[in-house]
């Protein structure tokens, strides 16, 4: 039995359907994900639930008030964390929104990126097995397991739901 950290994260569309929003992590050279680019996104907190998470959390980091959000699916991250411990992620994407992202914000650069240059960006190295999924339209939701030893994903596993 796993007690994971919850998490949720955010990809948030540009309006021309072509980009996402990106955090380039460079803010803080300590940062576990330092050079990284990710989506938004954090801890849930004790008395909230994802999607309350999910908007606080793009409100914190960009400014944005999500108006149109679809969860695209879950990753369990077992042995994710430096001390060894598990994360569980909740994934949405963002289709609408108000609000203008500002250039940056405590943990780097806010950039609009091509969807179909993702796969050449620094990214977790397990990212890359789910990001992809996010942007499938064909794939209605996923759920996943990837897990970590030693900062690298050492598995993976994914249902689909359709």
């Amino acid at each position: 039995m796993i007690t994971p950290i919850l998490t949720t994260l955010a990809f948030v569309r540009h309006p021309d359907g072509e980009r996402v929003l990106m955090c380039h992590r460079v803010a803080r050279a300590r940062d576990e994900q330092h050079g990284k680019y990710n989506g938004l996104g954090g801890k849930v907190e004790r008395d909230e639930d994802v999607v309350a998470c999910i908007r606080r959390e793009l409100c914190e980091e960009a400014g944005l008030e999500a108006v149109s959000l679809r969860l695209r699916g879950t990753v369990s991250w077992p042995g994710f964390g430096r001390d060894g411990s598990d994360h569980f992620g909740f994934i949405f994407v963002v289709d609408e929104f108000t609000g203008e992202p500002p250039a940056g914000n405590d943990e780097g650069v806010l950039t609009w990126e091509r969807i179909d240059d993702l796969p050449r960006l620094p990214m977790w190295e397990g990212d890359r097995h789910f990001v992809p999924l996010v942007f499938d339209e064909a794939v209605p939701q996923f759920h996943a397991v990837l897990p970590y030893r030693d900062g690298r994903p050492v598995g993976w596993d994914v249902s689909v739901l359709g």
